[in-house]
């Protein structure tokens, strides 16, 4: 799913429309929350409502999460605005074949409201990348163009990068990285954290091709670290899979490493890390010493790691 291009709208009221400059800003984790709150609140008009349970579902897509996702199409499919078309195309892309995807992408050009230049709504970019995987490689290109062309003449900086990014993806010679550069110096300035840690990592993956891991490594861990803060996971492990091939280990962030392990268990790890003694985690925990061995051995396990020593230097190579 192409990242939205950045808007300068302000949050903080929760309209809908500060939660979608969160989403296009790349703020996922603060807009999935607020969009929970005002879900949870069910004050706003109906068509908020709905707009928001259509902003729900992009964030959902993301993170990786495809069955909350799936669960609001339902009611995403109630709305016929432009919006909700194109969310509906982008749960497609993610779950369907990509002939329907691009059908779907299509559609929005027909919704009410439509903006003609699919800026606001830049259904050509999903459309392109759905007949790329399609096997339609000469019709995502053109696709592509057009939105380029329309985005030169119309666009915001975001709006171009993200165009350049389906441009250089589609592009029958290959000739990507040139495209992708202009695209990550159009973002300098721009909050966009999600398209630009996208261009990041293709940039990255290109650059392994022709032999410049030191470039690609600096542009991989600022990828990954926005990926991480935002629980980003298909951006995340597709970066991660590069630094992977590059003998690379991950930079996971505390909570990460701690999401694997039981609410006990985080709770032994925690006191482990501060140097105490198994007796005085237990004494600590209200618990026998005992336990807390079997809490450790556990943790040891889920962490990959066979001692006290290495529980630390775990936690202290994340961030």
């Amino acid at each position: 799913m192409p990242a939205m291009p950045a808007r300068t709208v302000a949050p903080g009221t929760g309209a809908v429309d500060d939660l979608r400059a969160l989403v296009r800003q790349g703020r996922v984790r603060l807009a999935l929350s607020m969009l929970r709150a005002l879900e949870a609140e069910d004050v706003a008009p109906a068509a908020d409502r709905t707009a928001a349970r259509t902003l729900l579902l992009e964030c959902h897509l993301a993170q990786g999460d495809l069955d909350a996702a799936r669960a609001l199409a339902p009611a995403v499919a109630l709305d016929d605005r432009a919006e909700a078309r194109h969310a509906l195309a982008e749960l497609a892309a993610a779950t369907l074949d990509p002939d329907v995807a691009v059908e779907r992408y299509l559609a929005v050009a027909e919704a009410p409201g439509a903006d003609p230049e699919a800026l606001r709504v830049p259904w050509r970019t999903g459309a392109a990348l759905a007949m790329l995987r399609a096997g339609r490689r000469a019709e995502a290109f053109a696709l592509a163009r057009t939105q380029h062309a329309t985005t030169l003449a119309h666009g915001s900086p975001a709006d171009l990068a993200l165009a350049l990014r389906v441009l250089a993806t589609t592009k029958p010679d290959g000739l990507r990285a040139p495209d992708l550069r202009v695209a990550l110096a159009l973002l300098d300035g721009v909050e966009a954290g999600r398209l630009r840690a996208q261009l990041q990592t293709d940039l990255a993956g290109l650059l392994l091709l022709v032999g410049e891991p030191d470039e690609a490594l600096v542009l991989l861990r600022s990828a990954e670290e926005y990926a991480a803060a935002e629980d980003l996971w298909p951006l995340l492990s597709r970066g991660r899979r590069l630094l992977e091939r590059m003998g690379e280990a991950p930079r996971r962030r505390q909570s990460e490493v701690l999401a694997v392990l039981t609410a006990g268990e985080r709770r032994v790890a925690l006191l482990a890390l501060e140097g105490r003694s198994n007796r005085s985690v237990a004494e600590q925990l209200g618990v026998s010493v005992k336990a807390v061995e079997g809490h450790l051995s556990k943790i040891y396990r889920k962490l990959d790691v066979t001692s006290r020593p290495t529980l630390v230097a775990s936690f202290a190579a994340s961030v």
